[in-house]
């Protein structure tokens, strides 16, 4: 690589994380140059040196960069246990202590394409508790946020995670593909967001779903984001996390709410 493409690099990851709380060290040179040669074809420009010097004079290009570097993998009912415990145990106890008619907030951070927050509205369905239930999925990318409103997925997507069971009472076939029912897209919204913006215009939520995305950032980001998660919680509120992340030795705001599946509570 030219100089100014490894002197690009590492400007890019400097303003990725800047933007996103993205973090992407030496060892993920492949990664950037890999994503980001679509979009040298497309502006036309000879290495990564000069898309760098360009991102910081256009919104739009720089939206461009931070979405092509974000991941966006996603799939329904993603390693199960959080939507057991959700089902099971949450669910069942915030039930008991709202008030008749209270509505309750949950909020999927990180939606991507929205198969975490159908996820999250196919169990609350499933679950008939005879209350109002919002659920607010966002996203710091657009593109994957677009196909989540249409509520439409593949074969290979309704696949991967989805029971035959599911499919018949939550979907309906259109050619070749799947779309939401519209009971669950009534009870589900996205909205683009950034996780290091502050997060108080999104109001109080009583379950947050924040999972494998804090694994991309560092520990002070990290630190910074529990705290205005912890901000954003019902006082008895629960948030589940990814298998291999966790508040602890980052914030004291949070303690284990369960040993084994990633969901935690205010402190």
């Amino acid at each position: 690589m030219s100089a100014g493409g490894t002197a690009g690099i590492a400007e890019i990851a400097a303003h990725v994380q800047a933007r996103s709380g993205l973090a992407l060290g030496p060892e993920k040179a492949y990664l950037v140059e890999t994503r980001l040669a679509p979009i040298l074809k497309r502006e036309q420009l000879p290495n990564l040196g000069a898309l760098a010097a360009r991102i910081g004079r256009s919104e739009a290009l720089s939206r461009a960069v931070v979405e092509a570097m974000t991941t966006n993998e996603s799939l329904f009912f993603r390693d199960g246990s959080p939507f057991k415990h959700l089902r099971e145990q949450a669910l069942p106890a915030l039930h008991r202590v709202r008030a008749p008619g209270q509505g309750l907030r949950m909020w999927s951070a990180a939606a991507s394409t929205g198969q975490e927050a159908y996820s999250i509205a196919i169990t609350v369905q499933e679950a008939a508790l005879g209350r109002p239930v919002e659920i607010l999925g966002t996203d710091i990318a657009t593109g994957p946020l677009e196909r989540a409103r249409t509520g439409l997925y593949s074969p290979f997507e309704v696949q991967r995670g989805l029971t035959g069971e599911h499919l018949a009472r939550h979907f309906a076939r259109e050619g070749d593909q799947w779309r939401v029912s519209p009971a669950l897209r009534a009870m589900v919204g996205f909205r683009e967001w950034n996780l290091l913006a502050a997060l108080s215009p999104l109001g109080q939520f009583d379950v947050v779903f924040c999972r494998n995305v804090l694994i991309y950032f560092d520990a002070p980001t990290k630190a910074r984001v529990f705290g205005a998660i912890r901000r954003q919680m019902a006082p008895d509120g629960l948030l589940y996390l990814g298998a291999s992340e966790s508040p602890i030795g980052l914030s004291d705001g949070f303690v284990r709410a369960v040993q084994d599946c990633g969901v935690y509570r205010l402190a």
